[in-house]
């Protein structure tokens, strides 16, 4: 009789609030029983940083002990760093799946370009790593995250029981900030039609000299019933599945029937 594979996958977890902030603390608990747990995250917030690397610049690294026994590590990095530093230095081969939040509010439609939090997820993608990156709609350093840690196990564990993982793998989980009882399920979404009407208030400095403050208003200009924000807006958690590859295979087939740059 074949021997069972007892080997715990190992989880690769990061975030973009730092690596301090009950978001993580959250997310490692919530699946500390699935794999061996790493973490490696910024030492700082570096939430909007979208897929930004670090160049030019030294990175720094160092051990910290905030989760017992669980290996962890703050870089001075940004998210995408992160994970490139710990495949190439911490854990010297690819994790079997990354992890990354819980984010302190939403990443839903528009939010998934800037986010720091999806960039992470994004970059295991690229490099063939199965990801997921999770975000409760709730801004507040102390919110309330035990729903979040229920759904996050729920969901990681539903993907690690797959006996083969598409390697690229990368998935948008949107958790709205309600008690748990109040969530109504999991709907498998698209990415909403929505942003910010943005515009940038100007304001004076002590010494009289002018600076902006970045504002804006969030407009969902997408009315489908399949929607990350249609879901979030009933009490749904919203799944997302996400791709690296931007081309637009529509246009392309366009441009390649049209005679427009023959």
């Amino acid at each position: 009789m074949a021997k069972k594979n007892t080997t715990k996958p190992i989880i690769l977890i990061t975030n973009d609030d730092d690596i301090t902030s009950p978001g993580i603390r959250s997310l490692v608990e919530a699946v500390k029983d699935l794999g061996k747990v790493v973490v490696v995250a910024p030492d700082k917030p570096q939430s909007g940083m979208g897929h930004a690397i670090t160049i030019g610049s030294p990175l720094r690294m160092n051990r910290m002990h905030l989760f017992g026994e669980i290996e962890a590590w703050q870089t001075s990095g940004t998210p995408v760093d992160c994970v490139k530093l710990a495949v190439d230095k911490i854990l010297h081969r690819k994790p079997d799946i990354c992890l990354s939040g819980i984010n302190h509010g939403a990443n839903h439609s528009i939010n998934v370009i800037y986010s720091g939090t999806m960039s992470a997820a994004m970059e295991a993608s690229i490099e063939g790593i199965p990801s997921i990156g999770f975000s409760l709609l709730d801004y507040r350093y102390d919110a309330d995250f035990e729903p979040s840690k229920k759904i996050v196990h729920q969901v990681v564990s539903s993907i690690l029981q797959q006996k083969k993982l598409d390697k690229h793998l990368l998935l948008n989980v949107n958790i709205p900030a309600v008690p748990y009882k109040e969530i109504k399920g999991i709907k498998i979404c698209k990415q909403a039609y929505a942003k910010y009407e943005e515009e940038f208030d100007e304001r004076l400095d002590p010494q009289g000299k002018k600076y902006f403050w970045l504002t804006g208003e969030f407009k969902n200009f997408d009315k489908a019933k399949d929607s990350d924000v249609w879901a979030l807006q009933r009490n749904y958690v919203s799944v997302v599945p996400v791709q690296f590859d931007l081309t637009n295979y529509i246009l392309k087939k366009q441009l390649e029937k049209s005679k427009l740059f023959r």
